[in-house]
């Protein structure tokens, strides 16, 4: 069986898993504790903060472990703007119509809950945002930006940069959701006051990520006890699974633009011969500025779960779209939001590939053709 759908979660290097077994049973004491194996604990806690903040060009006191993307961007949006409503009044935040549903649904809440006024900021046909469009929906109560730096159903990459120039000469902080950027993409110098990762989107477990925040933005923690993470996420932390974030993320970056590279010619390859001989297909997101290790389509008159499934059969897995939403009888909130229409979202097909691809997909390309045949075909 051949996996494309890394957009998902990837499998735990040999290299991760090595470097977190002692944290399991060896080391395994609580890092608060003040005894001899928490305090080993304790350090190596330490090291692996100042090794994910070195690569994410944070402090080391910025980054906060959280237990992956969904509550790193929770705490995020929710925290910073929670914090500018108690400390200025604010009550209004921008994002876009694509964003993870951890995002939006941190929008709603601070709209539900505290009474915040969103401005969601229209994409182009491509998933693009425009930094202009976004500045223009700036206001004096802004509280927050989120946009995420690429997309994890059609891979469009944000102009962050841009909208981060304009965020700063306002003086508005942005978060960026790096979810699915991080490893692939430059993360420092981004220009954001707040990113997030997730271990397992990285060769880490799942269950682990962090929020990186920088000092200077007031945070409101959203879960409270013992005042772990500098009061600003109460838990025991898990000591492992950051040493692993930490030796992912690390190699990940040292790998980066070479397997950014030599991904993206595979890609490229497999989309062309996928548009070539299937006449119905239509590639999603934008054309050149997407993750090297994404290409979605839709497949008008099949249905996306068809599809995958036929793929299956013939030994490949990918997926209809964010794992999060699997199984839900909906449309694709991004390929709506970008101009598709419901019906044809419903055949959409994601392929994401691995950071070590090494091949040619031209047996994968010829599975999508015949999958995509036999059901265009009623056969």
């Amino acid at each position: 069986m051949r996996y494309f759908d890394n957009a998902a979660t990837t499998a735990v290097r040999p290299e991760v898993l090595e470097a977190m077994l002692p944290y399991w049973t060896q080391v395994y004491g609580n890092p608060s504790s003040h005894h001899e194996i928490g305090e080993q604990a304790a350090h190596a806690l330490a090291d692996a903060r100042a090794r994910v903040a070195a690569v994410l060009g944070f402090r080391t006191g910025d980054v906060i472990f959280t237990s992956g993307g969904t509550e790193g961007n929770n705490l995020a949006v929710k925290g910073i703007a929670v914090a500018a409503l108690l400390g200025r009044g604010a009550r209004h935040v921008i994002t876009t119509p694509i964003e993870h549903e951890s995002i939006l649904g941190s929008v709603a809440a601070l709209e539900r809950v505290h009474g915040f006024e969103a401005s969601v900021v229209p994409v182009d046909g491509t998933g693009t945002v425009d930094p202009e469009a976004v500045a223009a929906a700036l206001r004096e109560d802004t509280a927050l930006i989120s946009v995420g730096y690429a997309n994890n159903e059609i891979g469009t990459v944000q102009d962050v940069r841009a909208i981060a120039a304009h965020a700063g000469a306002r003086r508005v902080p942005l978060h960026v959701d790096a979810v699915q950027a991080a490893g692939w993409l430059p993360l420092t110098d981004l220009g954001a006051d707040a990113l997030a990762i997730a271990g397992h989107k990285l060769g880490a477990p799942k269950g682990v990520g962090a929020v990186a925040v920088r000092g200077r933005i007031p945070l409101e923690p959203l879960l409270h006890g013992g005042g772990q993470e500098r009061g600003r996420r109460s838990g025991t932390e898990n000591v492992a699974g950051a040493v692993g974030l930490a030796v992912a993320l690390e190699l990940a970056e040292a790998e980066r633009i070479e397997s950014a590279r030599r991904v993206a010619v595979l890609r490229d390859a497999f989309v062309e011969r996928v548009l070539a001989r299937v006449p119905s297909a239509r590639l999603t997101g934008h054309p050149t500025m997407r993750l090297p290790g994404t290409a979605s389509f839709t497949f008008a008159g099949t249905s996306g779960e068809a599809v995958l499934l036929e793929l299956e059969r013939r030994g490949v897995v990918s997926s209809s779209g964010s794992a999060c939403a699997a199984g839900s009888d909906e449309p694709s909130h991004v390929l709506t939001a970008v101009g598709i229409d419901a019906a044809l979202a419903q055949t959409a097909v994601r392929f994401t590939f691995p950071h070590d691809l090494d091949a040619a997909l031209d047996d994968v390309a010829d599975a999508v053709t015949a999958a995509v045949t036999v059901l265009q075909s009623g056969a």
